[in-house]
């Protein structure tokens, strides 16, 4: 007994050891992830005065960012698997920095619209980072603890840059003297030394040995799939649900998943191995992605114009534009601590139970949007409830989806939830920006605008309860740590 609790011990310590300063280096990569999320959004009013285009033009910019990254982050992520992960890390930071250099220095619509849909790659970061972590402790035996914590970590990094991406934006374009293209150099500046901290900081992640090729033809096909999905999500944002090709290209993205499965699955490397993607303890996370991008992505804008709006209009908290950021900000640490809870509540109970736990907080915190949503203080409790959920998730996923994925696909697995997420939110902005508008151009305009906002948290709260159901799919011991080898253990550790 001795004896093992020492070796316990041992094994904690080497794995402390091994990624304690890779995940130093790494938190800066998401401090920079973070700012560059937060950063852009308090400067829109300004960047659309300097390119000349309408306000609501910049929602291209957001949805062709969107949909690179779906499209970008599986294949990086495999080539991650195949070369290593630093390498293309590496390769992303390249792309994102020259990208933000781009955004600086663009003067119209359309160099704009290619700059910040490049800067997407930095999408492909946190997949990329879990998987370095994960291949660091595998050889100690402590991977899947490790990397749900170091997950954590990141996360509190990712929503730290945003807070400071948000506040630094405004009050540096007020100290830069409203210099738009000075104050957009700033996250440029940010990336490009992230690039230096990768290189010298970060240790590459062992490949597996053998030779192994690019599925060219099978991630072609996926990504004509998700171009299809995705591209009819942004139509029908745009054109309304009255434009039948719009649904044309979702049913026909949807029917292409068909061949491209049975494609896959003759495959001896394929792009996704869907064997592995069908099994308990994989595919009901990769669902549950999808299913929390619905409220992630899509329904902080919705939430923001309510509390935007009037009182006078029969809903709405009237909030100025300085107690919305306060709102935001107070939704942003509440992810925060999420994100720092979730790996020791994993440690009394077990990371399915607290995954399971975490969706719950996401859907309560949205449902009880439907009876209290009059006072502000409400509406903060709410956030903050679903907000712990969220902020749990978002690193937990793909930690989770890496500890179910065998060895060499542990960057695919991680980048696909990144991946469903990006499909949900898409779905989501797509349906509430049509539900929304429909009821602010309807003749009862007071009562169908609430029924409006009630339908998107409803979608909210369903989409994060079905999560937790699906989860229960889960095997009771899934996501544990394995026992240690000289190479790779596969095998759960014994549970005492």
């Amino acid at each position: 007994m001795t004896s093992s609790k020492t070796g316990t011990r041992t094994r904690t310590t080497r794995a402390i050891g091994i990624t304690a300063g890779l995940i130093g280096w790494l938190f800066l990569v998401e401090i920079t992830s973070g700012i560059l999320q937060g950063y852009y959004v308090p400067l829109i009013s300004d960047i659309v005065k300097h390119l000349g285009i309408h306000d609501a033009d910049y929602n291209w910019f957001e949805a062709a960012q969107l949909l690179l990254s779906a499209l970008v982050v599986p294949v990086l992520a495999k080539l991650g698997d195949m070369f290593g992960h630093k390498r293309i890390l590496l390769v992303a930071t390249v792309f994102t920095a020259v990208a933000s250099w781009g955004i600086a220095f663009a003067g119209n619509f359309t160099s704009y619209l290619i700059a910040f849909a490049l800067q997407g790659f930095y999408t492909v970061w946190l997949p990329l980072e879990i998987a370095l972590i994960f291949d660091r402790g595998r050889r100690t035996g402590t991977a899947a603890s490790r990397t749900r914590r170091a997950a954590g970590l990141l996360v509190v990094a990712l929503e730290a840059g945003a807070i400071i991406g948000a506040l630094a934006a405004g009050r540096l374009f007020t100290a830069f003297g409203q210099n738009l293209q000075l104050t957009l150099i700033v996250p440029a500046i940010a990336v490009s030394l992230v690039f230096f901290a990768i290189w010298f900081g970060v240790p590459e992640s062992e490949p597996m040995p053998g030779k192994r090729r690019l599925d060219v033809v099978g991630f072609s096909m996926l990504t004509l799939s998700l171009l299809l999905i995705t591209s009819g999500l942004t139509f029908l944002r745009i054109n309304g649900p009255g434009a039948f090709w719009v649904w044309a290209l979702i049913v026909v993205g949807v029917a292409a998943i068909v061949p491209f499965v049975r494609y896959e699955l003759r495959q001896d490397d394929p792009a996704i191995d869907i064997r592995v993607f069908r099994q308990p303890n994989m595919w009901p996370v990769q669902l549950t992605a999808g299913l929390i991008g619905i409220s992630l992505l899509g329904a902080q804008a919705p939430l923001s114009t309510f509390a935007g709006t009037d009182p006078k209009n029969g809903y709405g908290l009237g909030l100025d534009a300085s107690a919305r950021s306060t709102l935001i900000g107070v939704y942003l640490v509440s992810m925060i601590v999420g994100a720092v809870l979730f790996p020791l509540v994993s440690r009394w109970t077990r990371p399915r139970v607290a995954l399971i736990g975490a969706s719950f907080l996401v859907a309560i915190g949205y449902l009880l949007f439907l009876p209290f949503h009059q006072e502000t203080w409400q509406v903060m409790v709410n956030m903050s409830i679903a907000g712990i959920g969220s902020g749990a998730l978002v690193g937990a996923l793909p930690a989770a989806a890496a500890a179910a994925a065998p060895r060499g696909q542990t960057g695919i697995a991680a980048a696909l939830t990144n991946t469903t997420k990006t499909i949900g939110g898409s779905f989501a902005s797509a349906v509430f920006g049509v539900v929304l508008l429909t009821g602010a151009t309807a003749v009862t305009a007071t009562a169908a605008s609430l029924f409006g906002y009630m339908l998107v948290w409803t979608i909210c709260g369903l989409g994060a309860l079905v999560a937790a159901v699906l989860l229960f799919f889960v095997p009771k011991l899934a996501f544990a740590d394995t026992a240690p080898e000289e190479g790779v253990a596969e095998v759960p550790a014994p549970v005492a």
